[in-house]
């Protein structure tokens, strides 16, 4: 049976609610600091957590609740006669129900200009030692450190005691809320210094939502956030419209936006299965939105759309034509939101900072058997000083034009990856073959306009010289690639031999 309880909350959303249902069963409080005097002041009787220690609170409440009188009263198993005469003896209490919410180190460092003393002084102590004391010792102890369970709690109570299930599960609650805690504080103590990642890797997200399935519907799924997720990401995102995003939307959207963030120019990405499948870059949103339509008509039928303008009224009457499952841009004119409105299904998304870019340090996790790869996200294009023309032909400046806008693409479509573009929009894309040549014919086979005159980018070097044979035979005048293969003299005689130039980067961009 609940006694004796120990409250202290820093979240103090429905306390003052729960500790006077708690007087009511005959329940003693002890509490300490803000919460000892919230609970006075709303009528409640409150023992001070000095009167239980002998000791005064110091340190400016650093110190308070670190000590036996507490700790002994919570960690006593009950049934064990030896700690129940060492209690007598000591002259301690059992401490029955621990609530307990931490410092608010996560609120502190989500401000925009926070300093590195004041996070520190957001470090809470004393709550998680008591929290995870009561948790270990959870036969015994029922301990809450979140507001959603009072409820739960008192139901229980009132019909007799708080049953072990649910003690096991606030336990197992609690070990998770201290270890997200830890593992918030040592990624932000990390990021002040830019250190390199430590040899055991902790990290934490917060559930966004549990989604309908995962990639299929007998798969279960969640969405989680990071704790504090860079503006411009996709948890940033607003949904305006249509019915809740599935697995798949999040992973195509998010895909969408990784390419997106490529061009400064006004631009518009269709996804297919995580696939760029149509991309435009135009004078304005309208005008980009047609060449990403145009770039594959067929694919962009039931697929996600990432504008980084403004969608006005005569590029949302344009999107309307056809059946779209997402469309995601920075904001839409009130005419737009209402003609994309009148189809049911679609999902409208606002992102705020759509084309901000990740920092060059942030990470890229890939889940494996048994193991995490985790490496930094892939934040550069290429180096312009080290871009090499390697035929006897220079590309035109149009050539370059379009050959630039092919690379932005090419680095996010599958390996490997072929990219055929003409004009400011892709024409071609073969995507995750098992060898460029396949990829390369695939682009041409699956192309939507004239190849001839078009240019190609490769996301790897060319292994062979018959990916350059096959180029030319569709009339392509100019490749971009990263180079480094040792046959790159055969690729660059046989672009020399049909007039093709070509320019190596010198990177690579591989995406598994």
């Amino acid at each position: 049976m609940i006694k004796r309880a120990l409250i202290s909350v820093s979240d103090k959303n429905g306390i003052v609610e729960f500790a006077k249902e708690l007087e009511k069963m005959g329940v003693e409080i002890i509490s300490t600091g803000g919460t000892s005097k919230l609970l006075s002041d709303n009528g409640i009787k409150v023992t001070g957590i000095s009167d239980v220690t002998g000791f005064p609170e110091c340190l400016d409440g650093r110190v308070k609740t670190l000590h036996p009188a507490v700790h002994g009263g919570i960690l006593a198993i009950r049934d064990n006669a030896d700690h129940m005469k060492q209690l007598s003896d000591l002259n301690i209490d059992t401490i029955d129900l621990l609530v307990i919410n931490l410092y608010p180190f996560k609120a502190t460092i989500m401000k925009p200009d926070v300093t590195l003393e004041e996070a520190i002084e957001n470090i809470d102590i004393g709550g998680p030692t008591m929290l995870r004391s009561a948790a270990k010792n959870h036969k015994d102890v029922t301990v809450i450190c979140d507001p959603k369970d009072y409820s739960a709690v008192l139901e229980e109570m009132k019909k007799g005691d708080v049953s072990y299930d649910t003690k096991y599960r606030l336990a197992l609650k609690v070990f998770e809320h201290t270890a997200s805690y830890d593992a918030m504080i040592s990624d932000y103590l990390r990021k002040q210094i830019n250190a390199e990642l430590p040899e055991n890797l902790t990290l934490t997200f917060e559930k966004v939502q549990e989604l309908r399935y995962g990639e299929n519907p007998h798969q279960k799924a969640f969405f989680y956030k990071e704790i504090k997720a860079d503006e411009g990401s996709l948890v940033h995102a607003v949904q305006l419209h249509g019915k809740e995003l599935s697995f798949n939307n999040i992973n195509d959207t998010n895909g969408a936006l990784e390419t997106l963030k490529e061009f400064t120019e006004p631009a518009v990405v269709a996804v297919k299965h995580a696939n760029p499948c149509g991309v435009g870059m135009g004078y304005d949103i309208y005008d980009a939105y047609v060449k990403a339509y145009k770039a594959d008509p067929i694919s962009i039928y039931g697929g996600i759309i990432a504008a980084n303008r403004i969608i006005d009224e005569r590029t949302a009457e344009e999107i309307n034509k056809i059946f779209v499952e997402i469309i995601i841009a920075p904001d839409y004119t009130q005419e737009a939101l209402e003609i994309l409105k009148r189809k049911k299904n679609i999902r409208i998304l606002s992102l705020d900072n759509i084309n901000h870019k990740l920092p060059e340090d942030a990470i890229d996790l890939k889940k494996v058997s048994g193991g995490l790869l985790v490496q930094n996200i892939d934040s550069e294009l290429y180096n312009e000083e080290e871009l090499e023309i390697v035929t006897d032909r220079i590309p035109t400046e149009k050539e370059m034009e379009d050959l630039k806008f092919a690379w932005k693409v090419v680095k996010h479509i599958k390996s490997n990856g072929i990219v055929l573009a003409k004009e400011g929009k892709t024409i071609g894309i073969g995507p995750g073959q098992v060898n460029r040549i396949w990829a390369v014919e695939n682009s041409i086979r699956q192309a939507t306009d004239d190849t001839r005159g078009s240019v190609l980018a490769s996301d790897a070097f060319f292994p062979f010289g018959d990916c350059v044979e096959a180029a030319a035979k569709a009339g392509v005048t100019a490749i971009i690639q990263p180079g480094g293969s040792i046959n790159d003299k055969e690729s660059i005689e046989k672009a020399n031999q049909y007039g093709i130039a070509m320019i190596f980067t010198k990177m690579r961009h591989f995406k598994h």
